[in-house]
C-alpha cells in the first residue's frame, strides 16, 4: 500500500499545494502505508532544481518525510515512450497537427461539442487519409500523438466527495516536441511505483476519468482517489502571490513560523481546534478521510494580510 505526492518544481509551494501534501502524508502513514514523493518535471521551461531542493525542505519543515530516493519524471522518457508504444501497437494512437489556436477555433466553431466534456478536442486529425497525414509531415509541423479513446463514460469512487462520472476526449499522449503529457506520465509513474493511494487538489478531479481509461488500457490497477478542495483567496480566487506572503519561505520572512502554518493546516482539515498547536505526527491518529471538509478553505489571515 503506497501513497505519494507529486508536485511540480516550477516554484516553491504555496500554503494550498503544502496543505495537500500534508493530507497525502496523513493518508499514507495514518494506515502505515509508504510515501513516495515524484518530481513531475515534464515543464522544460520552468522546471528548476533549485525550486525541487525548497519544496522538498519546506516538506521537511512541516515534519514531512518519504520513503526511498526522490524520482524525476525528466529521467523516465524510456517508460513513458514504451508505454506510447504499446498503445500505438494496439492501434490506440494517432497524429495530430493542429496547433492550439486550430483546436480552439475549430471547437468554437463546432455547434456542439463532439465527443466528450466541453472544450474537448474536436476529432480533427482523427480519421486523416494517408496522403493528408504525409501532406501535414512535409508542411514541416511535428505531429502530437493522441490517444484514440471509445469516447465512453468512465466511473470511479472518491473517498471525499463519493461517486463520479466522466467522459473523455483524444487526449494527448506526446507534445509535439517530444516530451510525454502529463496524463500519460502520471498514469505510468502510479502503475511502476506500485501507488494505491492517490491525494491531489480537486482542480484534477475532471482529469481522472482520463486516468482510469489509460489505467484499464495499460492493465494498471487504479488507486483510490481523494480530491481536496482547494486554498481561496478572500476575493474567490484561487490562492496566488497577489494574496500576499503564500510559501513557507515568505511567511517565515514576515514572521510567520512554519509551526503555526502547520497548525492552520491542521485545523482547516478540522484535525484540529483553531489556535491548537500541533505537528503533522500529531494528526496521525485522528485522520478520517470521509470527515475532512468538502467546502473551498480560504486562507488565512497571515496570508492575506502579511504586513499585519
Amino acid at each position: 500500500m503506497t501513497g505519494r505526492f507529486a508536485p511540480s518544481p516550477t516554484g516553491e509551494l504555496h500554503l494550498g499545494n503544502l496543505r495537500t501534501a500534508v493530507v497525502a502524508w496523513l493518508s499514507a502513514r495514518a494506515d502505515g502505508r509508504t510515501f513516495l514523493v515524484r518530481m513531475e518535471d515534464l515543464d522544460r521551461v520552468q522546471a528548476r532544481p533549485e525550486h525541487e531542493a525548497a519544496q522538498l525542505r519546506d516538506m521537511a519543515a512541516l515534519g514531512l518525510d518519504w520513503d526511498g530516493d526522490v524520482v524525476k519524471q525528466s529521467e523516465r522518457f524510456d517508460l513513458y515512450n514504451a508505454a506510447i508504444d504499446r498503445l500505438i501497437a494496439a492501434g490506440s494512437v494517432y497524429e495530430c497537427f493542429c496547433s492550439r489556436r486550430e483546436i480552439r477555433n475549430d471547437i468554437e466553431a463546432a455547434s456542439s461539442a463532439p465527443h466528450g466534456p466541453p472544450g474537448s478536442y474536436p476529432g480533427t486529425c482523427r480519421d486523416l487519409s494517408i496522403s493528408a497525414r504525409a501532406a501535414r509531415r512535409a508542411s514541416g509541423r511535428p505531429p502530437a500523438l493522441r490517444l484514440r479513446t471509445d469516447h465512453g463514460t468512465y466511473d470511479f469512487v472518491d473517498r471525499l466527495v463519493g461517486p463520479q462520472s466522466g467522459g473523455v476526449d483524444d487526449f494527448v499522449l506526446r507534445r509535439n516536441d517530444g516530451v510525454p503529457a502529463y496524463n500519460l506520465a502520471v498514469v505510468v509513474d502510479d502503475g511502476l511505483q506500485g501507488v494505491t493511494d492517490v491525494v491531489r487538489g480537486d482542480d484534477l478531479l475532471p482529469s481522472t476519468p482520463r486516468h482510469v481509461m489509460l489505467q484499464q488500457m495499460l492493465g494498471i490497477e487504479t488507486p483510490s482517489y481523494l480530491h481536496i478542495p482547494l486554498v481561496f483567496g478572500r476575493d474567490g480566487e484561487r490562492l496566488a502571490k497577489s494574496h500576499g506572503a503564500t510559501t513557507l519561505g515568505e511567511l517565515r520572512a514576515a514572521g510567520v513560523s512554519s509551526a503555526a502554518v502547520m497548525s492552520w493546516i491542521g485545523s482547516s482539515l478540522e484535525l484540529a481546534a483553531p489556535g491548537e498547536v500541533v505537528a503533522v505526527a500529531d494528526l496521525v491518529d485522528r485522520f478520517d478521510p470521509a470527515g475532512l471538509p468538502r467546502n473551498i478553505v480560504v486562507a488565512p489571515d497571515f496570508v492575506l494580510h502579511p504586513e499585519d
